[in-house]
């Protein structure tokens, strides 16, 4: 799978280490990096692997017990880098110091008063002045006194306990022997990376600053990973935040007393929630507690990042704005794997199917855990950076002349410019330092191939060329110690498993075909945002590539391919992190580079500047694999866009009925999944995974953004759903005399323009169809959905127009 240059490159590194327990191996450097990447000489250690099991080896599994529960070694856990943790009062300490805090002290006082406020109003106190404020001394007393038992419950729900050394001990051997069972290859780190995060721990542990972890989220493997390392490399456990459906039985206490801090999913307008986690927060930052949290806040059901969330990473930002904590360090980290646990579950909810409530049979039943053999994982640590730093940096660009150390008020746009530059700048840390697994190499190869299947040498050819692509765009690609990369194909083959490829026996060579297509697209999607500039690009050029007519026809102007990759750029704006040098920059550099690899032909003018691309004869004569490889990346990303529009068409008010309807957003989006289900199996649709839950989710949000659909929302989610109606302007007209809905307007218009780089189905021309055909289905779907809410009670619409109307305006004046 390496180049030759990456081979030699990787022959001259230092060694791999797997250490288990006191023993350590040598092995070639596990991946190689990109041609302009400082990567060459990481070294990488598999730091958990092969534990001893009592039906093979009973002395051994008797004498790694034995070690564990006498503490020997780096077991004992009792020499970390960092702040105190797992010792006797470690929670009373840190209930303490909460309960201290001068914030929710504060906090406390005027709930009291406001409490005090609203009795008197009501005409509680009577009586003489002076009887009157002793009363109400008396009775602000009581108040304070409940809210202080109000925390005190709230705190021993939420902090982590971290009171006993035994407890991690004993936590750490249970847990390594689970992750080993279904990860039987071991989680495998980088030495250099390790070496340099125990580095500016120690730094840091001096300073009493906290280092926060930010990881991405594929999997609940991912927070016990981070932990098993911290662990093994010595360094203090970060405390995890983490949602309280996780917080059932016996895997609930064993979480918090293993490091998690369990919040609720909404505060609502808990005022003293809200400030109780701001507090803590506070305290462990003020105090130097490692921290971890997820940047995505959910898990990704579709393999790629998610947006950035801010719920968490702006309590953090508070503590630093409000002078309360002097500064901290961000250590980005990507965590991969050959399969994840969770992918067949992910699937059901994606199409569709509740989320199945968390408890302790599902949390060690994924698919059978204890006998999983998944591959490994590896966890990839981006160079840590101080959170005071880039504030300071950030608060320079928005012009604020304060300094962090006192306390600064930023209006609600400044902060929203300020936490998403956070957000966005960890998430492409993140992607810097991820590796590609071979089974996300198959699977893109897989599904970025025209025909049924493909042969076991084009297989390993294609594998070899997304390589090197990968390597060239600056990503990691992980070739397992210098395999042939057959064997590496091989290796990913038998990880993914029958039930994802399968292979057809009996023929001249073996040949493979994807099963579950979409199962498959999310190891597809861990290698996407290395290429979205090129497949905008190649989606652009689709628009005249699929009319056909010769070469010369299918050239695009440049101007037409600026305008739809702008087009494209900003429909996608919240679905893929795109390079952050700009879009035009970025079409240059890609231009660039499509046409260096032979790609693209461009015609320039006299100064230099393109006029016009198509593709190159060469890229003509290879059948456009290439080409096709860009444009199959993105294709079911904008068929779920255009599917999203679709479904908008069929929101139109019927004739004779109410015209301004509000209707359950997740309603609407079930409908639209619900049509595409439809679309796909009558041919209307070519890719089943643009039915998915998260891209309809995605689209409806950017179609909110651009102002297509007016959303309102309220702070109780839980019990008040959102609801949405079409916004005036962007309403499709009915025929008056029909009711039947039209092909025109601005909504059709919009819709259009995405299916300009649509893929092409075999029996279907996207104008005509989309015309009659597919009009009639989602008017059907829209009409059924109307029908539901004129049948359905006041509580069922969620809520009245005139509430509908104040949520819309007041996000208006928000944004």
């Amino acid at each position: 799978m390496p180049s030759k240059k990456d081979r030699v490159d990787a022959g001259q590194a230092a060694p791999d280490l797997e250490i288990v327990g006191s023993q350590v191996t040598l092995h070639p450097t596990g991946f190689t990096g990109g041609y302009d990447s400082q990567d060459g000489a990481i070294t990488e250690r598999n730091l958990v692997r092969h534990m001893a099991r009592f039906r093979e080896n009973p002395f051994d599994f008797l004498r790694e017990v034995s070690l564990f529960v006498s503490g020997t070694g780096w077991r004992a856990y009792d020499s970390v880098i960092g702040q105190p943790v797992y010792y006797p009062g470690y929670s009373d300490n840190i209930k303490r110091l909460i309960v201290r805090s001068p914030l929710l002290q504060s906090k406390m006082r005027d709930l009291a008063e406001a409490r005090l406020q609203v009795e008197q109003s009501e005409g509680l106190f009577d009586g003489t002045p002076d009887a009157v404020k002793k009363a109400m001394s008396r009775r602000k007393s009581e108040i304070e006194l409940s809210l202080r038992d109000v925390v005190e419950t709230m705190m021993d729900s939420m902090i982590c306990k971290m009171d006993s050394n035994a407890f991690i001990r004993g936590a750490y051997y249970i847990t390594t022997q689970l992750l080993t069972r279904a990860y039987h290859q071991g989680i495998h780190v980088s030495s250099e990376e390790v070496l340099r995060l125990r580095s500016v721990a120690q730094a840091a542990a001096d300073k009493k600053q906290s280092i926060i972890f930010l990881p991405n989220h594929k999997s609940h493997v991912d927070y016990v990973s981070l932990q098993v390392i911290c662990y093994r490399l010595g360094i203090a456990l970060p405390i995890v935040v983490a949602g309280d459906n996780l917080n059932f039985p016996v895997v609930g206490a064993f979480l918090q007393h293993a490091g998690a801090m369990w919040i609720r999913r909404s505060f609502g307008d808990d005022q003293l929630y809200s400030t109780l986690v701001q507090t803590y927060i506070d305290v462990l930052l003020q105090q130097g507690y490692n921290f971890e949290c997820f940047i995505e806040g959910g898990r990704s059901r579709t393999g790629k990042l998610l947006s950035p969330k801010f719920g968490i990473l702006s309590f953090i930002v508070d503590s630093l704005l409000s002078g309360r904590v002097k500064d901290t360090i961000i250590c980005p980290v990507s965590t991969q794997y050959d399969k994840v646990i969770e992918t067949e579950s992910y699937i059901s909810e994606l199409l569709g199917q509740p989320k199945a409530k968390e408890n302790l049979s599902n949390f060690l039943s994924q698919s059978s855990v204890l006998s999983l053999k998944l591959g490994r994982v590896d966890v990839r640590f981006h160079e840590p950076w101080s959170l005071k730093e880039f504030l300071t940096q950030q608060l320079q660009r928005i012009q604020v002349a304060q300094t962090l150390g006192s306390q600064i008020k930023l209006s609600y746009s400044d902060r929203g410019r300020v936490l998403r530059a956070l957000g966005y700048r960890v998430l492409s840390d993140i992607n810097d330092v991820s590796v590609m697994m071979p089974t996300a190499l198959v699977g893109t190869v897989l599904l970025t191939l025209r025909g049924r299947g493909v042969g076991k040498a084009e297989l390993v050819r294609r594998v070899e060329w997304l390589s090197e692509r990968v390597r060239a765009k600056g990503g990691r690609v992980a070739h397992f110690y210098r395999a042939p990369t057959s064997q590496v194909v091989d290796r990913a083959l038998d990880v993914l498993g029958p039930k994802l490829v399968g292979e057809v026996t009996g023929l001249a060579e073996p040949t493979y075909y994807a099963v579950d297509r979409f199962q498959l697209s999310f190891y597809r999607n861990m290698t996407i945002h290395l290429f979205i500039p090129e497949a905008l690009v190649s989606a652009a050029m689709y628009t005249k590539v699929k009319q056909g007519g010769g070469p010369t026809n299918q050239d695009i102007t440049y101007e037409a391919l600026l305008e739809q990759v702008t087009f494209l750029s900003q429909i996608f704006r919240g679905e893929f992190i795109f390079p952050p040098e700009g879009l035009v920059a970025n079409l240059g550099k890609s231009l660039h580079g499509l046409e260096k690899d032979g790609v693209i032909k461009i015609a320039r003018n006299a100064a230099g500047a393109p006029i016009a691309v198509g593709l190159s004869d060469a890229e003509r004569q290879c059948g456009r694999e290439n080409f096709d490889f860009y444009c199959f990346l993105i294709w079911p990303f904008i068929e779920a866009t255009w599917l999203g529009a679709v479904s908008l068409m069929g929101l139109a008010p019927p004739l004779n009925g109410p015209s301004d309807v509000w209707v359950n957003l997740n309603k609407a989006q079930d409908s639209a999944q619900q049509l595409g289900k439809t679309l796909y199996h009558q041919g209307d649709l070519s890719y089943f995974e643009a039915v998915n839950k998260e891209s309809l989710k995605n689209a409806y949000q950017r179609f909110a953004e651009e102002g297509i659909i007016q959303i309102a929302r309220s702070k109780e989610q839980r019990t008040t759903p959102a609801t949405m109606r079409l916004a005036p302007e962007w309403t499709p007209q009915r025929d008056e005399q029909t009711g039947k809905l039209m092909d025109r307007g601005r909504l059709w218009d919009f819709t259009e323009r995405i299916a300009r780089s649509r893929r092409e189905g075999k029996n279907r021309r996207d104008g005509a169809t989309v015309s009659s055909r597919v009009l009639t289905m989602t008017d059907t779907v829209g009409r059924q959905l109307f029908q539901s809410v004129a049948r359905s009670d006041a509580t069922d619409i969620n809520v009245s127009t005139r509430q509908a109307r104040r949520t819309v305006l007041a996000e208006k004046a928000n944004l």
